[in-house]
Parts: structure tokens; C-alpha cells; sequence
């Protein structure tokens, strides 16, 4: 076996991403737990500094609750012995007493001592809160019929009150611009995660709904980049807006309609995956940083050279993903981008205290020394269980 025989190179990400899981235990997790979980019951913290200090001034967003929620759910679900269940118990207990509107959504922001200072609807809050159901049914079996249930509400809700009369979902009601495809981006992944959960709900057909909507409106026919801003007919926003384009999200929905598309048995949706990946590929990684950065115009040139960590975590996602549903010379491909994915990610961790990440990175001045963000968590938690779970399934012949 040389050392770039297929085997070796899916061995060689084992073993790296094996030591980000043993960071991911040893490390973030008893901090995040320890120092990210309010003292006081009032759910996570935001940030937590370089210094291991939680942010206590912070006002809390909606949606980070949920997101950490996830985070240990999934914790416990992959086998950490920690105290996660009293994490788990805590974040839901403080999410929904903290946010929950009479309509059974969920409002925007609160203060730190759990005031509901901003009771907007936001979709991606209300993705992220079906995610954590979804998650919760898998780690706590005994409150799947629970989870479901307020799953099946706040779905029931959003399609009654913001529901779009061609397809996906308005921003506000009564209905305004731009229409996002970010939001739709975190309902599909939800939808897919439920799907596991529950084969019998009404998830694919929203999950249906939503792959159209990308394939047909969100992607452009031409060039293949997916675009962020739409009008209300699911057209480009006029001006600026409408040539934003997020690397990042462009290897987001690559990973997501390449499952899709596999379980569909879809050759559409995997080629419309590809071609993202190979955008955010070509033209959404800094030659100099090798990193992916965040902001192309949808001409391809460079709208914001600023990288963040999530990114990376999504080029790892992606190319792991498509490597499982690929053969020959393209997985190996694909298997030689997860590595430089994992490349890029590296230096994001290595912060003073273990367990802890940079957030941004600028072109010409490094790593900026800020407190970490909770919400980042879920990036790096999906990646690394994500990255494990796909390498056990690579034919390594």
C-alpha cells in the first residue's frame, strides 16, 4: 500500500479528524459546558473570552439557545459521557420560556437576565428550534413523541403565518424584501435531519419544496452560483443585493443537496452540488491564506476577503460528502480538498485555552484576539461527527 493509495488517505483523515473529536471531548466540551452554560439557569452564554471568561453583558439571540442545545444532544447522542443531559434540560427550559411567542414561534433576542427585548420573527430562529427537536428525539428517545409534537406545532405555525404562496417561506408577515436563501438553507437541513426521525411526517414534502426552490430559483441556470437576496417572485433582488455570494453557503447547500440527492436518487441535485462546491473551490479560497473567505460578487471576484471559521467547517462537510457518493480519480479529489479543508481549519484552534476558536481571520492582519462565539459551536460540532460518521462509510479499495 503506497502512501497515496486510496486507504492511506481516507486512514490519514481518520486519524485527523480522530484528534479534532478528541478535542471536541476533552476540551470544548467541558469548557462550553462549564464556562457556556449560564450559572444562573438562564440558558448559554454568547462568547466566552480568550481568558476563559464568559461575556455576562451580552444580550442572547435566539438563536444561539437551540444551537448549543443541538451541540450537546449530539454530544450525548455520539457517546460523550459528560453532563449534557442538565445542558440539554437547561437550554430548552430557558429557549422556550425566554422566546416563545403566543403563535408558538419563537421572537429574536432577549437581555442577559431574560427579558424578551426583541420579538421579531426571524426564520432562521425557528430552523434552528426544529433542529433541536430533531436532535433531542435521537439523544433522549423518551421525549421523541414530545419533540415531535412541538416539532409538528411550530411548523404548523410557520406555514399558517408566513407561508410564501409560490414556495418556501416569507421574512415577516405582512410580507417584505429581500427574501433569503440562507434561512431556507438551515429548514432544509432540518427537514432532512427529520426525516431520519420520523419517515411519516410531513418533512420531505417540505423538503421537496424546498430542493426545488434552490434548483430552480436560488441556483443560477447559467453560471451554477447560488445567490442570497430574492425578490418576492424568487428573483435576484435588483442592485448589489442580488450578486451577493457566500462561499461558505455555496459549500453548505453542495453538502446538503448531495444528500439529498442521494437519497433521492437524484442526478440533478448532485450536479448542481458539485458545481457549488467547485465555485467556492475555484474561486471562494484566498491562494495566499488557503482559506475559504467570505464574500464573492456573482461574477466570481472577491466582495469581502474577511474568513471566518465556519466556512472551513463546510468545505469539510461538503467534500467529505461528495467524495462518499463519488468513485476513482473524483473521490480521491474530493478526499484531497477534505484535507485541505482540515488545513484550514486548524489554525482557527489554536487558541491559548484549549477548547476555545478564533472567529475571524483578515487578510492582512491574522487572527482577530476576540471572544469566541457560542454559535460557531454548531459549525464545528456538525463538522467533526459529520466527518467521522462519512469516513466509516468510504470504500477504502
Amino acid at each position: 500500500m503506497t502512501l497515496s493509495s486510496p486507504a492511506s488517505r481516507v486512514n490519514t483523515l481518520e486519524n485527523r479528524v480522530s484528534e479534532l473529536r478528541r478535542w471536541l471531548d476533552e476540551d470544548a466540551l467541558p469548557l462550553w459546558i462549564k464556562t457556556g452554560l449560564a450559572a444562573d439557569g438562564r440558558g448559554f452564554h454568547e462568547r466566552i473570552g480568550q481568558d476563559g471568561i464568559p461575556i455576562f453583558s451580552d444580550d442572547r439571540r435566539s438563536r444561539v439557545q437551540p444551537r448549543q442545545t443541538y451541540c450537546f444532544a449530539a454530544a450525548g447522542h455520539s457517546g460523550w459521557t459528560g453532563p449534557w443531559q442538565s445542558a440539554v434540560e437547561q437550554g430548552v427550559a430557558w429557549f422556550d420560556k425566554t422566546y416563545r411567542l403566543e403563535s408558538g414561534l419563537y421572537g429574536n433576542l432577549a437581555s442577559a437576565d431574560g427579558q424578551l427585548i426583541d420579538p421579531t420573527f426571524d426564520l432562521y430562529n425557528q430552523a434552528f428550534a426544529l433542529f433541536a427537536c430533531a436532535e433531542l428525539s435521537i439523544a433522549v428517545p423518551e421525549k421523541k413523541a414530545e419533540m415531535r409534537a412541538k416539532a409538528l406545532s411550530i411548523l404548523d405555525a410557520l406555514k399558517r403565518e408566513y407561508k410564501h404562496p409560490v414556495a418556501g417561506f416569507e421574512e415577516a408577515n405582512p410580507p417584505r424584501q429581500p427574501l433569503g436563501s440562507n434561512p431556507h438553507m438551515h429548514l432544509f437541513e432540518t427537514m432532512q435531519a427529520w426525516e431520519k426521525v420520523d419517515p411519516t411526517g410531513p418533512w420531505m414534502e417540505l423538503s421537496d419544496e424546498i430542493a426545488a426552490l434552490a434548483m430552480n430559483h436560488f441556483i443560477d441556470a447559467d453560471s451554477g452560483v447560488l445567490r442570497e437576496f430574492f425578490d418576492h417572485d424568487w428573483q435576484p433582488m435588483p442592485g448589489d443585493a442580488g450578486k451577493v455570494v457566500e462561499p461558505g453557503h455555496q459549500f453548505e447547500w453542495a453538502w446538503l443537496l448531495v444528500r439529498y440527492g442521494s437519497s433521492r436518487h437524484s442526478p440533478e441535485a448532485i450536479q448542481k452540488a458539485k458545481r457549488l462546491f467547485e465555485i467556492a473551490e475555484t474561486h471562494g479560497v484566498c491562494p495566499d491564506r488557503k482559506i475559504v473567505i467570505m464574500g464573492l460578487k456573482d461574477d466570481f471576484t472577491v466582495r469581502d476577503s474577511l474568513a471566518r471559521l465556519w466556512p472551513q467547517t463546510e468545505w469539510l462537510k461538503a467534500s467529505l460528502q461528495l467524495a462518499l457518493n463519488s468513485t476513482g480519480d473524483e473521490r480521491q479529489r474530493y478526499l484531497a480538498s477534505s484535507s485541505k479543508a482540515l488545513d484550514a481549519l486548524h489554525p482557527f484552534l489554536q487558541t491559548p485555552i484549549k477548547g476555545l476558536w478564533y472567529d475571524k481571520w483578515t487578510k492582512d492582519g491574522g487572527m482577530i484576539d476576540e471572544p469566541a462565539p457560542a454559535s460557531t459551536f454548531y459549525h464545528i460540532v456538525c463538522a467533526i461527527h459529520e466527518a467521522g460518521d462519512v469516513l466509516k462509510r468510504i470504500d477504502k479499495s
